[in-house]
């Protein structure tokens, strides 16, 4: 491998990970010395890099770089493509024209127009049946999400009762036919889950919840035992 290959592999080494790596670590991966990986590093920041660390604490690369990598694998490519169709079919009308959007970006940055090989990929996901329900009120609990905001619903259980509460929405899980908001409900003063298609109505509070998002995250992953994500 030339080294301005092996300088992007280890760019991309880098954004994969949101704490430093050890130059043991980046070494391993790339099948280098921890020498090389140092005389790369001291290259990559005389480069204009935004690197952070140093020997023997490890390196992270800084939020807001971007740098198109110079080729996808065929399953980078075959991963990146799939995602989007699921999203596609999974999401809202916005998630599935930012996912669009997202390829569309990542098909012409790259010094080969990737185009042709994303529409010949074939990999599919099948459409979904009618989603009525689903989709409805994705959108405005997706904007509470981002911006922490509280978020009014009428919402119906299982036995059909209805209910006015005021939630701190915090995360949105989608399985197969069901998408399912964790969030903080005022009026049961604990962490509690809602199915979509069971909310009625939505209003978007401008009141910010007072509990941040990552700890209320964190508290419900130990309640429930969930593990992180990657990214």
């Amino acid at each position: 491998m030339s080294r301005t290959g092996r300088l992007f592999q280890l760019m991309d080494a880098l954004r994969g990970n949101r704490h430093p790596v050890t130059a043991a670590a980046l070494a391993e991966k790339l099948g280098v010395s921890e020498r090389t990986i140092y005389r790369d590093m001291q290259t990559l920041a005389e480069l204009g890099a935004p690197l952070q660390g140093e020997a023997g604490v490890g390196y992270l690369l800084r939020a807001g770089f971007f740098m198109p990598p110079l080729m996808f694998s065929p399953d980078e490519l075959e991963a990146l493509v799939l995602g989007a169709r699921w999203v596609r079919q999974q999401g809202d009308a916005g998630l599935a024209q930012a996912a669009n959007n997202a390829l569309a970006k990542i098909a012409t940055a790259t010094p080969k127009d990737l185009r042709d090989d994303m529409a010949e990929t074939s990999l599919w996901v099948p459409s979904r049946p009618d989603s009525a329900g689903l989709d409805t009120f994705m959108q405005p609990v997706r904007e509470a999400i981002r911006r922490q905001h509280k978020l009014g619903i009428t919402y119906r259980d299982e036995q059909g009762r209805t209910s006015e509460r005021v939630v701190w929405p915090f995360a949105l899980a989608f399985f197969q036919g069901l998408r399912v908001l964790a969030a903080w409900c005022e009026m049961r003063e604990a962490l509690r889950h809602f199915r979509i298609d069971r909310i009625s109505a939505a209003e978007p509070l401008a009141e910010c919840y007072p509990t941040p998002r990552h700890t209320l995250l964190q508290r419900w992953r130990e309640e429930n035992k969930i593990p992180p994500q990657d990214s």
